[in-house]
């Protein structure tokens, strides 16, 4: 892959600037921090080539010609495991195990169902192979491979013309040489991706799995990443890790399978910066673009998951704990066989788009239905710069309620009532379900279609605040400047707690604070800035579910396990505490740390202005959100625009700005 220059080699006399980039399925967002300003743009997404838009973007804000550094959240890899357009995979592991992959877990996806869906195994069974090395459960070699039987293998490599290696020896996390040695002889040109780098821990599916899908998405990423670094050769590049940090561009090929929630994780890094400069730590976030919508309870920090799923893949790295679901702007409606309206999964896209996009869509979508009822006014330019076909929308929708049997405005808000429903099921799927009251936290919405959405959401949850961002409409791509350089790293210790000496847990967790310092230190990272925070997974002996908890000096580790079991399942075992892994987080300050404050339009710069509304059959007043002033509160029904997004503020509820810019809608009269 082509190398970003180094600070040395950019110009010195005019500084770069900070660009964040999010990448999703219709629209691609920037966000540029320029002495002391935000500018944003958004671009309709090349799904071809999503070098093309974010080069178009730039060029938009006048920036293609300039020293810019990206921080780019990309779904390329995330695309290619759901299109199943990942690279040609070798399956390498210890002699008895080529079929751990395709046994996988016997969990049932579907309960009470009698016939269970089959999966296809990642790997078919003619590209795993086996070697004789193996390791037990301390370390010990018990088998070694010889160099000759390791040329074997590479021969069998050669023949079965694969582009990328996937190496997963038993306790390979434990014996990592060996690893390292197959991919020496063996490895050749292609792109390898050992077990013992990718996820060192116990349980060797889930390790397989993850390494399997680095492996896949390896040389997507990279190729990707080469063509982005030769369309903007001026430029440093980092990428959104699925764990809310950053990587440089020139690593992150690497580690790909820490990127496949990329794009997702730019909007919770905004939200928290946000809560910490406002004074909200609780919101439930949930970011509504035109393909999906991502929603997370953020209480402060970013929310982590070891346990997510991508595919049905089980994705076992650190990642953003998000729920998603395929609700967004661009998403269908149709009529099924049996005359039930449906919304969802499948979105018109980019290309064509919604139908009131003007490029062929002729499917209704979500969008299409917000502009028939008159939620978008008619005269928008999405982005700034994209006219809307009002009348294409009205056909759109037209033929949906001849489907449906009903009228073109009925038919427009049966589209918004079922996709509202949608979003607020996913949105109980990370509170209630979860334990949490979600009439303690504040609807944060955001995306370019959030704010169109969030008075009926909070009315469906019994929600009394929202709060939509200033840039709400590119938040994600905001987020990428909020986020931190940083790593989430691992090691298996496995073993009773009581056992553990404390200098041997201190040597290990040094011994990851400097590889994780070395990392980052060769991204140009300053040392002296990076923060650690040290953790510990626990679980009684005999158990798998574990628990995390911080390494807290003086702590009774085994009591405080013991009491976070007893508050989260309701009991405690008198049972041995054994100690799992050591999760090891470290951070460096973000590119930005404050909001800008918001300049203000003129006085009354827009106001005065009135569309006609079918949904109401009323007209209602269009408002400039960057001229309504500060601590003014405006009163609904009222629609409220930028050049990013589009708000709606239902009757019943009123919208006041806040000092940044973010507009704070509460419901008149609500007592809980």
């Amino acid at each position: 892959m082509t190398s970003s220059p180094d600070a040395a080699d950019l110009d010195t006399d005019d500084p770069p600037v900070l660009v964040g980039v999010d990448t999703g399925g219709t629209f691609t967002d920037l966000v540029a921090w320029k002495a002391g300003r935000l500018l944003h743009g958004k671009v309709l997404s090349t799904p071809d080539d999503p070098s093309r838009a974010i080069i178009e973007g730039l060029r938009r804000l006048g920036l293609d010609e300039r020293d810019v550094i990206v921080i780019h959240g990309t779904t390329v890899g995330t695309n290619a495991v759901l299109e199943g357009k990942g690279a040609r995979v070798a399956y390498v592991t210890s002699a008895g195990f080529r079929d751990v992959l395709s046994l996988a877990r016997q969990n049932r996806r579907e309960v009470y169902a009698l016939e269970q869906p089959v999966q296809p195994p990642p790997v078919p069974e003619e590209r795993c192979l086996e070697v004789a090395t193996r390791c037990d459960h301390q370390g010990a070699l018990l088998a070694r491979a010889t160099d000759e039987e390791l040329a074997a293998l590479k021969a069998s490599l050669d023949a079965l013309d694969v582009d990328a290696l996937a190496v997963n020896l038993l306790y390979a996390f434990l014996c990592p040489e060996e690893e390292q040695r197959i991919a020496a002889i063996a490895g050749g040109e292609r792109f390898v991706s050992l077990a013992s780098e990718v996820l060192p821990e116990i349980r060797e599916y889930e390790r397989g799995i993850a390494t399997w899908l680095n492996a896949s998405v390896g040389p997507v990423i990279a190729r990707y990443l080469a063509r982005l670094a030769e369309g903007l050769p001026r430029a440093r590049i980092s990428v959104m890790q699925s764990s809310g940090t950053t990587v440089a561009a020139d690593q992150a090929a690497a580690g790909a399978v820490r990127l496949l929630l990329s794009g997702p994780a730019g909007g919770i890094a905004a939200a928290r910066l946000i809560g910490a400069v406002t004074g909200r730590r609780r919101f439930l976030t949930l970011d509504m673009g035109g393909t999906s919508t991502d929603v997370a309870l953020l209480d402060g920090e970013i929310p982590l998951t070891h346990s997510s799923r991508i595919a049905g893949w089980p994705l076992t790295v650190p990642t953003v704990d998000i729920h998603t679901i395929g609700a967004g702007g661009g998403s269908i409606a149709r009529v099924d066989e049996g005359g039930m309206l449906l919304v969802g999964p499948e979105s018109a896209g980019a290309e064509p788009g919604p139908a009131c996009y003007g490029q062929g869509g002729e499917a209704v979508t979500v969008t299409d239905a917000n502009l028939v009822l008159g939620r978008i006014p008619a005269d928008t330019l999405l982005g700034g710069y994209l006219p809307l076909d009002a009348e294409a929308a009205a056909r759109a929708m037209d033929a949906l309620a001849t489907d449906l049997g009903c009228r073109r405005v009925a038919a427009a808000r049966g589209v918004l009532r079922l996709a509202n429903e949608h979003m607020a099921r996913a949105l109980r799927v990370i509170s209630v379900e979860r334990g949490h009251d979600p009439r303690d936290y504040a609807l944060l919405c955001f995306g370019g279609a959030g704010g169109l959405h969030a008075c009926e959401l909070a009315e469906l949850l019994d929600l009394d605040t929202v709060v939509l961002p200033a840039l709400a409409g590119v938040l994600s791509a905001q987020g990428m400047l909020a986020s931190e350089p940083g790593r989430e790293l691992s090691r298996a210790v496995l073993g009773r707690l009581e056992a553990q000496r404390r200098e041997d847990l201190e040597s290990a967790f040094v011994a990851l604070e400097a590889r994780a310092t070395e990392e980052l230190a060769a991204e140009g990272v300053a040392t002296d800035t990076l923060g650690f925070r040290r953790r510990l997974e626990l679980r009684y002996e005999g158990q798998s579910a574990t628990l995390v908890l911080d390494d807290a000096p003086g702590t009774d580790l085994a009591e405080a396990f013991h009491a976070a079991h007893e508050a989260g399942s309701g009991h405690r075992l008198e049972r041995p505490v054994e100690l799992v892994n050591l999760r090891l987080s470290a951070r460096a300050p973000a590119a930005i740390d404050s909001l800008e404050r918001p300049r203000r339009s003129p006085a009354g710069s827009g106001q005065g202005r009135r569309v006609f509304m079918t949904d109401l059959q009323q007209a209602v007043p269009v408002l400039d959100r960057d001229s309504l002033p500060t601590g003014e509160a405006v009163p609904g029904p009222a629609i409220v625009t930028d050049r990013a997004a589009t708000a709606w503020v239902a009757p019943g509820w009123r919208a006041e700005p806040d000092e940044w810019g973010n507009l704070v809608l509460r419901r008149r009269g609500w007592k809980r």
